[in-house]
């Protein structure tokens, strides 16, 4: 399968659903969604397409927090990123991913842990990498977080 096939298909089926799809690449795209629709895209993209979930990652872009969902094919070496914007930073939500496919659990932790990103329908969004006694809503990779200053009498 080529980026143009895949793209056309997702396209196909999705529709208006697609806010923006392009090529970076002959191996690379990028389509953003909306947020409510990321499951059935991912599903079909995993399931009906025949990709494999590579990661996930977050990114605090001041005013919303994106996630973007990486899916390869690697038959041809492509890769498609699914892009889902979260406009509500003060209570970002999210539907998980996991009921597609279970690797998704691991990472949607990580950035429920280090952003604040609430996935609907995770089973299990204990910490994973903070210490037991991180402060809660406090989160490391936003860009309101401050770097406590250290005591230079403790080393």
């Amino acid at each position: 399968m080529t980026i143009d096939e895949a793209l056309n298909k997702i396209s196909e089926k999705f529709g208006s659903n697609i806010l923006k799809s392009y090529k970076k690449n002959a191996k690379r795209a990028y389509i953003d969604i909306y947020p409510k629709n990321i499951v059935e895209v991912s599903r079909y993209i995993f399931k009906d397409l025949g990709f494999r979930f590579n990661i996930a990652s977050g990114v605090d872009d001041f005013d919303s927090i994106e996630i973007l969902y990486h899916f390869s094919y690697d038959a041809s070496g492509i890769v498609i990123t699914v892009r889902a914007l979260i406009k509500d930073k003060n209570d970002p939500h999210i539907d998980t991913i996991t009921n597609v496919t279970r690797s998704a659990w691991w990472i949607e932790r990580e950035i429920h842990e280090l952003f604040g990103v609430e996935f609907n329908g995770n089973p299990d969004l204990r910490p994973l990498l903070l210490p037991d006694d991180w402060p809660k809503g406090v989160y490391p990779m936003r860009k309101n977080f401050v770097v406590p200053k250290r005591d230079s009498r403790k080393s």
